[in-house]
């Protein structure tokens, strides 16, 4: 990855500017561009011995924030890189911000730049330089490596996120999964238990079990156990969607719509990053993580429309549509995990429903929460690391969309909501009803068409940051 290193006089000098700064490189940029040091706004000014320039805009001093910093980062070590820079310095940039947070948002945006995803086999040749970026004005050198190696560690929990959602089906099936996540976190001391379909059968996984018959590759239950806070008992349970793919099944999905659908596993990857994280900067928190890995392929022996199936909690299922797959598939996971002892609270993030991106678009995260206390303090802990999220209403009605006059419920809300009505479909499968939840649908934030700022073509591995900065706050 990228090298951060301090007080060294590297070749090229970097100049992060608010709109008001006092320059004379400001001010020729002025004159030869009409630079104005808006947010994210760069100049290049080429010299001799490599001794060449960048003006980063950062716009409005009292605008900037981590995000701005974290943008503007990422563009800076894009400039370096296109024009074959290999070491450059900067001093952190006068803000209304702790020091320390902008060193860590810095930070951050310089090693987005590091991600690609490119599996051809020009890529894999391609021999990249490192870049080395000094930041000159440290004055505790021990505590910035600190911050810099705990963000290093999260980032690249984002890049395994990324990586597991970006992987094409054909490679990473609900084994193949239950393997990475075994491979990532079993070395960092976190426990991973691996069942196979006899013995989700055996444990009443019906609905899973269900949703995955019709595949080859039969489903797997993944259980994560990260218990680093000896100081309480109480645990946090995360839920994730596992789908390693999704034709619809019977409700068969255009081939358009399953272009995507290797990254409908993003929930489970964004909880294997997350603990990832966790674990390599030794966070003091407890989490369950709760995973039933699918396929939701079409067979013989598939589920179809009209099936009536149990679930492990008891509950019967009326399937209306096999491609709303994913919170029948949650329905056990979920239960399993608001069930084991201990456990206080729930988040379950899923790359649920379509009509997610209908409502909120590709930015924010849609929230379903029946305690507003979760809701809010999770919201601010992922809204600081750049995670938006956007609370969806909740009512009476909606919670009726999902009853079934022949099952306990169906799996096709009536009456619209389509995003509150499958998140309150999950919720039914919660062990005790009053157990604080939230409901995390990323179908719109967890894969990008075109690049966002320092956000990826593709998977973005959104979720990572919000979870950590939850967990790591509590």
């Amino acid at each position: 990855m990228l090298d951060i290193v301090f007080n060294q006089e590297e070749a090229a000098k970097v100049y992060l500017l608010n709109t008001d700064a006092d320059s004379e490189l400001f001010d020729l940029a002025k004159e030869t561009s009409n630079f104005t040091a808006k947010a994210e706004e760069i100049f290049f000014l080429p010299k001799e011995n490599h001794e060449s320039v960048v003006l980063a805009g950062l716009g409005d001093l009292a605008d900037i924030d981590l995000e701005v910093l974290r943008r503007t980062a990422f563009k800076v070590a894009k400039t370096l890189k296109n024009h074959k820079i290999e070491a450059a310095s900067l001093a952190l940039p006068e803000t209304n911000l702790d020091k320390e947070a902008v060193l860590a948002a810095l930070s951050e945006g310089f090693l987005h730049s590091e991600y690609e995803f490119n599996l051809s086999k020009e890529a894999q040749e391609k021999e990249d330089k490192k870049l080395s970026i000094a930041f000159t004005d440290i004055k505790d050198e021990d505590k910035a490596a600190d911050i810099v190696k705990q963000v290093r560690n999260i980032v690249e929990g984002i890049f395994i996120t990324r990586d597991l959602t970006n992987t094409t089906s054909n490679i990473l099936h609900p084994e193949t999964l239950a393997n990475k996540a075994k491979e990532y976190l079993e070395p960092l001391g976190v426990k991973v238990s691996v069942y196979d379909e006899k013995e989700m059968l055996d444990m009443g996984m019906e609905a899973a079990y269900a949703v995955g018959k019709g595949s080859d590759f039969k489903p797997r239950f993944i259980l994560i156990e990260y218990y680093n806070d000896d100081s309480t008992d109480d645990i946090t349970a995360l839920v994730g969607k596992g789908i390693c793919y999704d034709s619809g099944g019977y409700s068969i999905k255009s081939s358009s719509g399953m272009s995507t659908m290797q990254s409908d596993m993003g929930g489970a990857a964004a909880i294997i990053g997350a603990v990832y994280a966790l674990a390599k900067n030794d966070v003091k928190t407890n989490v369950l993580g709760s995973i039933t890995a699918c396929e939701n392929l079409i067979s013989g022996c598939s589920y179809r429309v009209g099936d009536i199936i149990g679930s492990m909690s008891g509950k019967t299922i009326e399937v209306g549509n096999t491609d709303a797959e994913g919170r029948v598939s949650m329905a056990d996971s979920m239960y399993y995990a608001t069930k084991q002892d201990h456990v206080v609270e729930v988040i379950d993030i899923a790359t649920l429903t379509g009509a997610c991106i209908s409502a909120l678009g590709y930015e924010y995260t849609g929230a379903v929460t029946n305690n507003q206390d979760l809701l809010d303090r999770f919201k601010a802990a992922s809204e600081e690391a750049g995670e938006k999220v956007w609370q969806l209403p909740v009512s009476k009605n909606f919670k009726e969309a999902n009853k079934s006059k022949v099952a306990d419920v169906t799996n096709l809300g009536s009456g619209g909501a389509g995003t509150v009505t499958a998140g309150l479909f999950i919720s039914e499968f919660l062990a005790d009803e009053k157990l604080p939840w939230l409901h995390l649908d990323i179908a719109g934030t967890s894969w990008l068409k075109s690049s966002e700022g320092y956000l990826p073509e593709r998977a973005t591995g959104v979720g990572v940051k919000g979870f950590y900065n939850y967990l790591a706050k509590k």
